[in-house]
Order: structure tokens, then C-alpha cells, then sequence
């Protein structure tokens, strides 16, 4: 079947199945152009929770349908892309974050949601980088267990000065691979672009941005921006959103490098195959889920 016999046998599966298609920025463009949403780990948790839908089928990697299956017991959540994992969150464990505990015992634990359930449920907290700095500010401890992304630590440290913020040692590939030469060759490449960068990338790399955001937050940087031109630091497939919304404005990737194997193992035909045989399911056993989601829900009051 070519890609439009699958989609519109997609369409029909959705319908029977009362199902709704959830798909990352990252996602490849077909993925997303067959979505009922398209957005960021932080849209995707709020839909997922707030959905009427029996099937959620999400178009990610493995740590957002398990938040995904946290909030939403009683639904059927699929993950088309069964082998889609997160090396960085898969740079954290929960047996590790208790021993992190034991060193700082005054420390509230924010675990960014790239993360395991496991490790969701031996936190205090969970953020995204859509709200990570909110969180962080509002919450009353006044010192945190920052994990897994020392980037994106770093970020809300400089943000939030007042609070000792001890980091654990991961990050993304991705973006932690980007170097600061890399953005100044193509800055000077396209000088009146202007440069957007996700905070999971070195603090070297952030420090020569123009602007520091989610994936939410570039977007919406971009389509209110009178600017023409934009470099864009973080995972390729932000630009087909972005292209589609702002038809008149120009992007430029920041990195070749800047592409999420695991994001792009999601097909259109595998979302089709998951439909039709109900599977994979992701589910989280119940004495993970019930802690997990407490950190969940505390992230959601700082959407």
C-alpha cells in the first residue's frame, strides 16, 4: 500500500477503535501530517490525560507512553515504534536516584520527563523543558536532585540562582553533540537568521542563541517573531511544523547532526500495523504507576 491507502485506512481504524494519534515535533513529517496533536512532551502528557479517546496511540519513544499510561489507566495506549527508547533517559535509574537521596537528604527530586515510570516514582516532581524553570522556581525546596539532563539543569540553575541544584551526568545525544563552532560556521553562513536553541545543548552552544526554548516554545518564538530567518537548534523535524505554519519565513538547521534516530522510527505503517493488531501496549504496573503519576500530576499544576 502507497502512503495514502495507508493513511486513509488509518482514518477508518481511528474511528472504529475511538482512538486518538499523538505524534512529537521530532516525528517524522508523514507521522505528523496523520496526528490529532503534534507537540511537545509536555502538549502530549496535558492531551493524554485530558483525552476522551479509548486508544492513544503515541507517535514517540517509550518514556512518553508510559506517561502516557501513568495518567491514563483505563485507556489502551499503543506505541507503534516498540523499540523507540531514549538513551538519555535510559542514563538514569531508579536504584541510582535513591542512592542520590541518601547523599542529599534535604533535596527534592525533579526528574525531567525523560525518564523512565521507574524513576518517575522515586521522584518529588517531574517538569519539561517547557516549564522546568517554573517548576523549579515555585517549588519550596530550596535544594534540588536535577535529573537526568545536565544541560537542561544547567539551564534552570543559571535561571534560578537562589536554588542549589545538584545535576546528574546525562543528556541527550542529539543535542549534546552540537559544538559551539557549529554556530558560528553557519551564523555566519545566514547573519541576519536567527539562532534557536533547545536548552538540552551545551551551555556553550545556548550561550550563543539568540533565543533558548522547548520545541513549544520555538514555535511559538517563530510565529510571533517579525523576523524572516531562523536557525533552528534542535531536532529536525520541528521544521516541518514550523515550514507548514509559517509559509513566508525561511529555516535553516543548525547541525546535521541534529536528527533523533529513535524519533524517526515511527512510520506511517507501523501506526497502521499497531491499529490493526492492537499492539504493542504499553502499561506500567500499578505499584510504579500510582508514585509516578503523584510527580506527573505536580508537573501538570506548572503547565
Amino acid at each position: 500500500m502507497d502512503t495514502p491507502a495507508l493513511v486513509q485506512e488509518i482514518a477508518k481504524l481511528r474511528h472504529q477503535k475511538e482512538a486518538i494519534i499523538l505524534a512529537h515535533n521530532y516525528q517524522n513529517d508523514e507521522v505528523q501530517d496523520l496526528a490529532d496533536v503534534v507537540g511537545d512532551s509536555l502538549a502530549l502528557s496535558q492531551t493524554a490525560a485530558k483525552s476522551e479517546a479509548k486508544v492513544i496511540v503515541f507517535c514517540g519513544v517509550h518514556f512518553m507512553a508510559e506517561s502516557a499510561a501513568i495518567l491514563s489507566p483505563e485507556k489502551t495506549v499503543l506505541l507503534p515504534a516498540e523499540n523507540a527508547g531514549c538513551p538519555m533517559a535510559d542514563m538514569a535509574d531508579a536504584s541510582e536516584v535513591l542512592k542520590w537521596r541518601e547523599r542529599y537528604p534535604k533535596a527534592a527530586v525533579v526528574a525531567y520527563i525523560n525518564t523512565s515510570a521507574a524513576v518517575k516514582a522515586v521522584s518529588d516532581y517531574c517538569c519539561t523543558s517547557a516549564n522546568a524553570v517554573k517548576l523549579v522556581k515555585s517549588i519550596p525546596e530550596s535544594e534540588i536532585i536535577f535529573l537526568p539532563d545536565q544541560n537542561l539543569g544547567s539551564f534552570v540553575a543559571r535561571q534560578v540562582p537562589e536554588k542549589n541544584i545538584h545535576l546528574w551526568p546525562g543528556y541527550c545525544l542529539t543535542h549534546h553533540q552540537v559544538n559551539p563552532e557549529e554556530v558560528k560556521i553557519i551564523k555566519e553562513l545566514h547573519p541576519d537568521a536567527i539562532i534557536l536553541t533547545h536548552p538540552e545543548c551545551r551551555p556553550e552552544v545556548t550561550a550563543l542563541a539568540d533565543f533558548i526554548g522547548s520545541t513549544s516554545q520555538i514555535v511559538k518564538f517563530v510565529k510571533s517573531s517579525s523576523s524572516q530567518k531562523f536557525i533552528i537548534g534542535t531536532e529536525m523535524g520541528i521544521i516541518h511544523g514550523l515550514q507548514k505554519e509559517n509559509p513566508g519565513k525561511t529555516f535553516y538547521l543548525l547541525s546535521k547532526g541534529l536528527v533523533c534516530p529513535n524519533m524517526k522510527q515511527t512510520t506511517v505503517a507501523k501506526v497502521l500495523k499497531s491499529l490493526q493488531t492492537m499492539k504493542p501496549v504499553i502499561q506500567v504496573p500499578p505499584e510504579i504507576r500510582i508514585k509516578a503519576e503523584q510527580a506527573l500530576n505536580r508537573m501538570l499544576e506548572f503547565a
